[in-house]
C-alpha cells in the first residue's frame, strides 16, 4: 500500500480534461532508435521468453529496431501514476482509471497515428475510447483488453460458483468450511468499483448505474460491503506472482483475479478455474502510452507499431488469457490464437465489461460523485480495519 499512499497526491488533482493543455509536442517523423526502451507495464505484458520460451515478442523488436528493452513491472494503477510522475521511463500499458489521470497530470504526450501504420488495424470499439482519447486527440495506441475474473478452487466447490457472493459473503464450501480466512481481495482502491457492481445487481433500490459514478450514499453501502468482507479475506493481493503463491501453498479458496493468474497455475496442475459470475464484471482496456519527456521516442514508436503485429497480439492474448487489440489476431492464424480461442476470452463481450475509469466528482449519470482521492484513503482505511 506504500506505493498508493504514494500516489495520493496525483490522484487528488482535478481530472476535469476539458480545455487540457497539449502534454507534448507530436512526433511528426521517426527517426533512428535510440537503442534503448523504458517500459512500465504490468506481469506478463512484455515478455522475452524467460517464463515460458514460446512467448517473446521482445528478442525479434530488438534485433530488428536496436532498441534494447527494460521493462519495469508495476502492480497497480496507482503504481504505475506514480511511476510516470517519477519520470525516467518511455512508455506504460496503462489501465483506464490511470490512463487520465496521467493525462490530466501532464505526464503522458499525444500520439501521432499517422506514425503508425497498422492503427487501422486496431479494433473500432477501441480507437477513440474515452480512456485514451480526450477532445479527439490520441494519448495511446490500444494494447489489450479483458474481464477480471472470478477463480476459484475447484476442490472446495461442488459447482462452478455463479455470484460473486463468495467474495464478499461467508459462504459453506465443500469442505464443510467456509470460506472466512481462505479469500483474496485486490489490494487497491479501484476494488470498490467491484462492491459497487455486486450491489448494482443485488441491490438496485440504490440506484447505481456505474460501478465508477457513487453518489454518498451508494459509496457507503460498497464501503460498508467491503468492511464485511475484511473478515473473510487473508490477503489483499497486488503482485500476480504471490496470488499464485497463495493459491498453491497458503489454502486459498477464492478471489477476484485476471486469467494470466488463472492459466500458469492451471499449467502447474493447481485446481483452480475461473467464472464470470451473474453479477458481471470489472474489466481492463489497456493503452500504451508515451511519457511527456521520453528520452527514447523514436524506439518508442516502433514499439507501438510492433505491439499491433497480429502474431504478437494473438500470442499475448493466448499468453494473458485477454483479447486482442488488433482483431485479426483471432483469425490470421499468424499465432497461437484460435477463433474459438477470442470467445473463451470474451472477445465478443467487450459491452458487458464495465471497464476500469477513474471516478471523478463531475460525473455523466448524476449531479456529484465521489472522487477518486476519496476511494485512496478510505479504502486504505477499510484494509485497515476503519
Amino acid at each position: 500500500m506504500k506505493l498508493v499512499m504514494k500516489s495520493c497526491t496525483a490522484a487528488t488533482m482535478a481530472i476535469s480534461l476539458a480545455g487540457q493543455a497539449t502534454a507534448g509536442e507530436m512526433l511528426t517523423s521517426i527517426g533512428a532508435g535510440e537503442g534503448a526502451l523504458n517500459i512500465v507495464a504490468w506481469a506478463g505484458y512484455v515478455e522475452r521468453g524467460e517464463t515460458v520460451p514460446e512467448f517473446d515478442w521482445v528478442t525479434g523488436f530488438e534485433a530488428a529496431t536496436g532498441c534494447k528493452v527494460a521493462v519495469k513491472t508495476a502492480n497497480t494503477s496507482d503504481e504505475m501514476v506514480a511511476l510516470m510522475n517519477e519520470g525516467g521511463f518511455d512508455l506504460v500499458t496503462a489501465s483506464g482509471d490511470a490512463s487520465l489521470r496521467m493525462v490530466a497530470g501532464n505526464r503522458v504526450q499525444p500520439i501521432n497515428i499517422d506514425l503508425i501504420p497498422s492503427w487501422s488495424t486496431v479494433d473500432p470499439r477501441l480507437q477513440d475510447a474515452p480512456w485514451h482519447t480526450v477532445d479527439g486527440v490520441h494519448y495511446g495506441v490500444p494494447y489489450m483488453w479483458g474481464a477480471n475474473v472470478l477463480m476459484y478452487n475447484t476442490a472446495l466447490f461442488a459447482e462452478p460458483p455463479t455470484s460473486w457472493a463468495v467474495v464478499f459473503e461467508e459462504t459453506t464450501l465443500a469442505d464443510g468450511n467456509t470460506n472466512s480466512g481462505r479469500v483474496q481481495a485486490y489490494d487497491g482502491p479501484i476494488h470498490i468499483a467491484d462492491a459497487a457492481n455486486y450491489l448494482m445487481y443485488h441491490q438496485p433500490e440504490l440506484g447505481i448505474t456505474s460501478p465508477y459514478e457513487l453518489n454518498q450514499a451508494q459509496y457507503d453501502a460498497a464501503l460498508d460491503l467491503l468492511r464485511g468482507q475484511r473478515t473473510l479475506v487473508a490477503r489483499y493481493w497486488h503482485d500476480a506472482f504471490i496470488q499464485i503463491d497463495d493459491f498453491k501453498n497458503e489454502g486459498m479458496a477464492v478471489s477476484g483475479s485476471w486469467p494470466f493468474q488463472v492459466q500458469l497455475l492451471q499449467a502447474d496442475g493447481v485446481t483452480v478455474d475461473s467464472v464470470i459470475p451473474v453479477e458481471g464484471a470489472t474489466g481492463w482496456a489497456d493503452t500504451t502510452m508515451m511519457h511527456v519527456d521520453a528520452a527514447n521516442p523514436n524506439c518508442a514508436y516502433m514499439w507501438m507499431e510492433h505491439q499491433l503485429s497480429s502474431n504478437l497480439q494473438s500470442d499475448l492474448a493466448v499468453w494473458f488469457g485477454a483479447s486482442p487489440s488488433v482483431p485479426a489476431a483471432c483469425t490470421d492464424g499468424r499465432g497461437m490464437l484460435t477463433p474459438e480461442g477470442c470467445v473463451a476470452n470474451q472477445f465478443e463481450n467487450f459491452e458487458k465489461i464495465k471497464f476500469w475509469q477513474t471516478p471523478v466528482s463531475a460525473c455523466e449519470s448524476q449531479g456529484e460523485c465521489v472522487p477518486y482521492y476519496r476511494w485512496v484513503s478510505d479504502y486504505i482505511g477499510v484494509i485497515g480495519g476503519r
